[in-house]
């Protein structure tokens, strides 16, 4: 969940670029930062508690000696945010410094041991563990890349590492074991970071670490073995196809206000994904007895809607199941006759990595849907539908559901067109439908943004919210309400609206908001009765509906506006967009930062 950047170049003072670097990773963490650079053989070190312009204010990260330094900014696991619990950390005599991302198992033990030694320590962190085993390690004569193997030897968990000595001034040295780490290269400089936009406005020639590998990265190249052997990798370099432009908010206040206007784009870059892609993902979909859908979060919900899309247009229904619970519930319960369909935008998130590891133990075959390239999941997978979203900085996923949504619904039509569920024709009309709709979203954007910046000035004092969906648009619902929680800090419950009746109804009172997702599908009648029910007992009446709709407008006090009907299986994508903006003029008119919630993290990198 933490970001990190480190540098090496021949030319230059290092800090300005850690610092700029280090905003472009603060959607990763951002309870405290810190920097430290190496000149005349010292480290020098300037870290704090707080976001990283309010510490640069402070303490001014720019004004640092040296061609070469490493930065961090956190997201806190073990130790409340403090100067002290901050990144980097250090070894007793300040000779070496380590930033770390991930959760290692064992450093109770490890520190126990440590301090037995007469290590003393500064912090509560279990990174700390780490520089103090790499500072013995090098004084029984190992370079620093050799005490780094040395200590993943000893720890457990999941890590990605970057260290620096004094000592051994002319090198960075990394690791990683199941947290993402990415080397930038050009000529006199290399750089490595936990993503692409931390350095990208200087290099976009990237070489993928994967787990298990150790660099050691000069101003000259860089050099990759692996830890189990200490076999030399060789690897090429892959060309970043975005530029550092779309990592910047180009004149929108907030990056969430610039992805939800970037998905009719997004989408549209989508529906390009390559057709032998997606049959391959869906004959192994077919060919499946059982077929899993593991997710987690926004993720989540994309699986749910999907699986009605199976369902629609394949007859194939996937069981869904949170990743983190899936050891759990499913019981062992797998053979290598069964598919899972694991959906990460970051490609990183813990959960599902775990347990798709757990499935690949009995042979289960793995689709994956993940927006990063040479993530984690695409290298356990046994095929891998790269979503087209570009780099997405808000912490609160927008146009990367969007992009797992017209992945999901491609996938299905492929399925569909395997299965013979539906007739040609209607494969195609559905089809036709999916193209049609980043005109569609557009259009929702440019007529609901100003309706739903009004809505949030007369909802922003209410602390609970109800959103009510049935079929498809349950999922939809609970998006909505995951939004509302995620960056505007309201209590907001999503429910089956058929479900309501029993229990949530009893919430409801005089102006007690309850929000319907109401599209023209079968649904729609259903849904009527539900309004009428809450409307009868006071409840405030916000609907997301087709603008023709008048009926449903006449029963409610609010109203979002989709200007067009499109197929049920795909109401999804154009009626989540009202909600996106909804919670984000929420927050605004609450004083909170969309882009930076508080306790959440773009990629949850822990269990």
């Amino acid at each position: 969940m933490c970001g990190i950047i480190a540098v090496i170049q021949k030319r230059g003072v290092v800090a300005p670029f850690l610092h700029q670097a280090l905003k472009r990773l603060e959607y990763r963490g951002y309870d405290s930062v810190g920097v430290t650079t190496i000149a005349e053989n010292m480290l020098h070190t300037k870290k704090d508690k707080g976001k990283i312009e309010e510490v640069h204010k402070r303490l001014n990260l720019d004004e640092m000696p040296g061609l070469i330094g490493i930065g961090h900014t956190r997201w806190a696991t073990h130790g409340a945010p403090s100067m002290l619990n901050s990144h980097p950390h250090f070894d007793c005599e300040n000779k070496i410094a380590v930033v770390h991302n991930g959760v290692i198992d064992n450093f109770m033990g490890l520190r126990k041991e440590l301090k037995e030694k007469g290590h003393k320590f500064n912090s509560e962190t279990d990174t700390e563990i780490i520089p103090h085993m790499i500072e013995d390690f090098m004084k029984e004569g190992f370079d620093l890349a050799g005490a780094i193997k040395e200590v993943t030897k000893r720890i457990e968990g999941t890590y990605a590492i970057v260290a620096v000595s004094a000592d051994d001034s002319d090198k960075i040295v990394c690791t990683r074991d199941g947290n993402p780490l990415v080397i930038g290269r050009k000529t006199g400089a290399s750089y490595v970071s936990s993503d692409i936009p931390a350095f990208l406005p200087m290099t976009d020639d990237m070489i993928l670490l994967l787990d298990g590998e150790i660099a050691s990265l000069t101003t000259e190249g860089v050099h990759i073995e692996k830890l189990s052997d200490g076999q030399t990798v060789d690897r090429d370099t892959i060309k970043i196809s975005w530029t550092a432009d779309q990592a910047q908010k180009s004149g929108y206040p907030h990056f969430m206000l610039k992805e939800i206007h970037e998905q009719p784009n997004a989408i549209r870059d989508t529906l390009r994904l390559p057709s032998e892609s997606l049959e391959k993902a869906a004959k192994i979909i077919k060919e499946s007895e059982n077929v899993y859908m593991l997710a987690m979060g926004t993720s989540g919900h994309a699986a749910k809607a999907g699986r009605h899309m199976f369902a629609s247009l394949a007859g194939i229904l996937p069981s869904f199941e949170l990743a983190s619970d899936f050891q759990d519930t499913v019981y062992g319960a797998l053979s290598d006759k069964d598919c899972i369909i694991a959906i990460t935008q970051s490609g990183e998130t813990t959960d599902t990595i775990t347990a798709v590891k757990y499935a690949k133990q009995h042979g289960t075959k793995l689709v994956a849907i993940t927006n990063v390239v040479g993530s984690s999941i695409t290298r356990l997978a046994d095929h891998t539908i790269l979503t087209q979203a570009g780099p997405e900085i808000g912490v609160a996923a927008t146009k990367t559901f969007m992009v797992q949504l017209t992945s999901l619904a491609l996938i299905a039509l492929a399925l569909g067109e395997m299965t013979g569920f539906k007739e040609s024709a209607e494969i195609r009309q559905k089809r036709k439908a999916l193209e049609k709709l980043p005109e569609l979203v557009s259009e929702v954007i440019s007529r609901n943004e100003e309706r739903a910046r009004r809505l949030a000035s007369v909802l922003y004092e209410k602390p609970s919210l109800l959103f009510l969906g049935r079929g498809i648009s349950m999922a939809t619902a609970e998006e909505g309400a995951l939004k509302l929680k995620e960056i505007a800090y309201n209590h907001a419950e999503a429910y089956s609206a058929g479900e309501s009746k029993h229990g949530p109804i009893a919430l409801v009172q005089d102006d007690y908001p309850v929000i319907f997702v109401a599209p023209a599908d079968d649904t729609r009648n259903r849904i009527v009765g539900n309004i009428m029910e809450m409307k009868a007992r006071g409840a405030t009446i916000i609907s997301v509906i087709q603008k023709d709709d008048d009926e449903i407008a006449g029963l409610s006090d609010h109203v979002l506006m989709i200007p067009e009907t499109t197929e049920p299986e795909f109401s999804i994508m154009p009626y989540v967009v009202p909600l996106q903006l909804f919670s984000y003029y929420m927050a605004l008119r609450k004083d909170y930062d969309p882009d930076k919630p508080r306790n959440l993290a773009k990629s949850v990198t822990v269990l």
